[in-house]
Formats: C-alpha cells, sequence, structure tokens
C-alpha cells in the first residue's frame, strides 16, 4: 500500500472511531434520560433531565460534524496523484507533511508525522494549485515544496 493510501486509510479509522464513540455517546444519553423519567418529579429532576437533553443535542451536533468530515474525506480518492496540489494531496515541505483533506491534526504513520488539514485553512489555501519546488509564506514561515502525491 502506497504512502497516501495509508494516510488517508489511517485518517478514516480515525473518524470511524470518532462516529462510533459519538453513536455510543448518544446511546448512553438516551438510556441516562429514560432512567430520568423513571424518577420523581420536581425541580432537581427537571433540571438533570434539560441537561442531558442539552448533552444530547451537543453531541449530535458533533457526530453531524464528524459524519461530514468522512464523507469528505471519503470522497478523494488516495490513488490518485496530480502534480499540482488539490484537496486529497499528500505534501512534503521543509517544515513538515501534510494530507490536504479534513482538519484532523497530527498522526505518526510509519514513523512520519503527518498533519491533516484542510485546505479552507491558512496553510491549506496557500498550498493549493502549488507544485515541487514551489514556495509558500505563512505567518512569517516558508514552506517550500518537496514533494506532491
Amino acid at each position: 500500500m502506497y504512502i497516501k493510501e495509508q494516510i488517508h486509510s489511517h485518517f478514516i479509522n480515525i473518524l470511524a472511531g470518532r462516529i462510533l464513540m459519538l453513536k455510543q455517546t448518544l446511546a448512553d444519553l438516551k438510556e441516562s434520560g429514560s432512567n430520568e423519567t423513571k424518577s420523581t418529579a420536581g425541580d432537581k429532576h427537571e433540571t438533570a433531565l434539560a441537561m442531558l437533553q442539552i448533552e444530547q443535542a451537543n453531541t449530535r451536533a458533533q457526530l453531524h460534524s464528524v459524519l461530514e468530515q468522512m464523507e469528505s474525506l471519503l470522497g478523494f480518492n488516495p490513488a490518485i496523484t496530480t502534480t499540482k496540489i488539490l484537496p486529497g494531496s499528500f505534501v512534503k515541505t521543509n517544515r513538515g507533511n501534510f494530507y490536504i483533506s479534513v482538519a484532523l491534526g497530527k498522526s505518526n504513520i510509519n514513523g512520519e508525522i503527518i498533519m491533516a488539514i484542510s485546505p479552507e485553512s491558512p496553510l491549506g489555501a496557500k498550498l493549493l494549485g502549488c507544485s515541487e519546488r514551489d514556495a509558500v509564506a505563512v505567518n512569517g514561515n516558508i514552506f517550500i515544496i518537496a514533494k506532491v502525491e
């Protein structure tokens, strides 16, 4: 498996884990809510129920966001390589390695630190359309592109 395919698979697995965790959290909150409805009525009960509903809404919003990230990531074909940086490209620079996809942070893949960044991020936006040996400046840092996959 090529490095780009490994990177893509790694970040898919990260998102799949988050989706699973958020779904489990929602199931746990639902069970807590049904246990809470069996409690006696009163201010304390109403407050606890309202807090559970807020927590459920927040968890659903997080799940929705992660599902959107997964949909975006699944839209990239890691087998495609180009000479110009596009969403879905793996880019090696003098200041680190970047997977232009969704903002998922740093991961260690096969001993290399890879940063998954959004194409809408300041660096991602500057890199789009660039090729090997091009340079971009972001926040006073110069990024020289060594390799594009």
